[in-house]
């Protein structure tokens, strides 16, 4: 296997092919092809991709086909499902995927079937949260838990906090949830001005249980419960989602409600596993249950269908055409529903620190383009803000659109308004207005011959701006996990490709180890060597603190 993909013949085939093909407008492309739409379209259950309307024609498609072949994406996909320990920096495996392996069927790490772990984990949540929601667990003054505060940060915030908000529909009647992951102490101050220490029950998320961030904020909660409910109320009012028993115990935690999770699974692919108990508490443990599946289903459709019909890989084939050859380095994702809302933060945490890498499997700076910016934000809101940007801007930002049929809200005419301007932006990006059509428009409005003059460059749109849009019958959490998953393995082909290790994240710790080194400097106890402005700065502080 050629290890630098530059190397690779389908990757001279794909420079070649563009240098033909950069400047061809996708609406030449479905005049020419009356079926265009149906030809680039998959679906899986009741997921649907169209992928018609981006830059590329059979023989691109041909040639990313042949990429995905010759760097053995079947190979390494097949790695990942058995536990090889892909995560090479790390020498671990990578098992997200057992954590929804709804079959039961063996996989093994180290000689060992984590099976039986994973699902004695789900059986402990189901108890625990069954208990919960239907008040045989109770707080220290015997009332029923009915608020979850979810103290985590990173993964264990940014999946509970998505999720719990996608399937806000199905959450039980009496129940309410909140997340502190921010170490400004607003966000603590903001949660426990809401709450009632009877009633609220927190889940301290962190595998270590020393994640400074996160245990500053339990500390502050703790604090907080003791003053209203003194000492033993702890063991009643809070749990753990971690690794790390005695610190857990110390904590004041009974370690009986400590809920495991594995080195196999990355923080941004935690949802799945007992990180999920926020989310669970809110659903029911049946509806998480049933986010497995999706997900579960999107699994076996990745392991097994053919590159050529397969949701994830083709993503993830078009990410890298983008990326690494139209130079477009920013991505977008735009879900045509509020519920959706945090999907673009989540899948920023996924996508990027997951491919934000410069130094590939065989330890060597990389020469091109992996990860791109990842944004968006939920439609209409977005074309108030950055659509102006994607239609006429000199940047191109391929977009994803994510449409329910059906809204859990049928209120008048809201959810057709809605699904309109999903489509008609997929369509209008593609599209795109000629100078000479806006001219004929302004002109046919009335406008006078100095004013058509005037104006119609500014009416113009270039158009030839790609799009996939992702229909979904209706945003549950079969539908959920389906759509999560899909992003997963789209974020795996495309580190596949660049032969990267999608699955540390080295980055986020230099920032942290010298926020270690600076905070003795800020409470006064120490002075260090830093830059002028880091230590003029530290001394600004300083003296505005005083």
């Amino acid at each position: 296997m050629e290890n630098n993909v530059t190397k690779t013949k389908a990757w001279k085939k794909l420079a070649l092919h563009y240098r033909f093909f950069k400047k061809t407008e996708m609406k030449d492309l479905f005049a020419l092809d009356a079926r265009r739409g149906s030809r680039y379209a998959v679906s899986l259950g009741s997921l649907y991709l169209d992928y018609s309307k981006n830059r590329f024609n059979e023989k691109t498609m041909q040639h990313l086909l042949e990429l995905a072949d010759e760097v053995h994406l079947k190979e390494k996909i097949e790695a990942m499902f058995a536990g090889e320990k892909i995560n090479r920096t790390e020498n671990r495996a990578v098992l997200h995927t057992a954590l929804r392996n709804r079959a039961s069927t063996p996989v093994y790490v180290d000689g060992r079937d984590v099976m039986p772990e994973i699902n004695a984990v789900l059986a402990k949540m189901k108890k625990f949260t069954d208990a919960v929601r239907y008040g045989e667990f109770k707080g220290e003054t015997g009332k029923k838990l009915t608020t979850i505060v979810n103290i985590g940060i990173g993964g264990s915030d940014l999946g509970p906090v998505m999720a719990t908000a996608a399937l806000k529909e199905y959450w039980a009647k009496d129940v309410q949830c909140h997340f502190i992951s921010n170490i400004d102490g607003s966000a603590c101050d903001d949660v426990l001005s809401k709450i009632d220490p009877e009633t609220t029950l927190f889940v301290i998320v962190s595998k270590t249980f020393t994640t400074i961030e996160t245990l500053t904020n339990a500390r502050t909660c703790r604090k907080w419960l003791i003053d209203a409910l003194g000492e033993f109320a702890v063991a009643k009012h809070f749990v753990a989602v971690s690794t790390n028993a005695a610190e857990v115990a110390k904590f004041g935690i009974n370690t009986d409600n400590m809920f495991e999770f594995w080195d196999f699974v990355g923080g941004r692919y935690s949802m799945w596993s007992a990180v999920g108990l926020s989310i669970a508490l809110a659903i029911g443990m049946e509806n998480f249950e049933k986010m497995l599946d999706g997900a579960y289903e999107m699994d076996n459709h990745f392991r097994s269908a053919p590159f050529a019909e397969n949701i994830p890989v083709i993503l993830g084939l078009l990410g890298v055409w983008y990326d690494n050859f139209f130079n477009f380095h920013s991505y977008g994702v735009v879900p045509y529903d509020q519920d959706l809302r945090y999907l673009p933060a989540y899948l920023q945490q996924l996508d990027m620190e997951s491919n934000g890498k410069s130094v590939n499997l065989n330890n060597k700076f990389v020469k091109h383009a992996t990860g791109p910016v990842l944004f968006g934000g939920a439609g209409t809101d977005v074309q108030h803000s950055f659509f102006q940007l994607l239609h006429q801007g000199t940047q191109v930002v391929p977009l994803d659109l994510i449409v329910p049929a059906i809204s859990h809200n049928e209120i008048g005419e809201h959810h057709e308004i809605l699904v309109a301007n999903a489509l008609a932006q997929g369509e209008a990006l593609m599209r795109g207005k000629t100078v000479g059509e806006a001219a004929a428009e302004l002109a046919k409005s009335g406008k006078s011959v100095t004013d058509v003059s005037r104006l119609k460059r500014y009416k113009s749109f270039a158009g030839n701006r790609p799009t996939n849009t992702i229909v979904i019958k209706k945003l549950d959490p079969y539908a959920l996990g389906m759509l999560v998953a899909m992003y997963e393995h789209k974020v795996f082909v495309e580190g596949a490709i660049w032969n990267i290790d999608s699955f540390d994240q080295m980055g986020v710790e230099l920032g942290k180890q010298m926020a270690l080194s600076i905070l003795p400097e800020l409470q006064g106890h120490a002075s260090g060597l830093h830059d002028s402005s880091t230590r003029r700065l530290i001394e600004l502080v300083k003296k505005l603190r005083k």
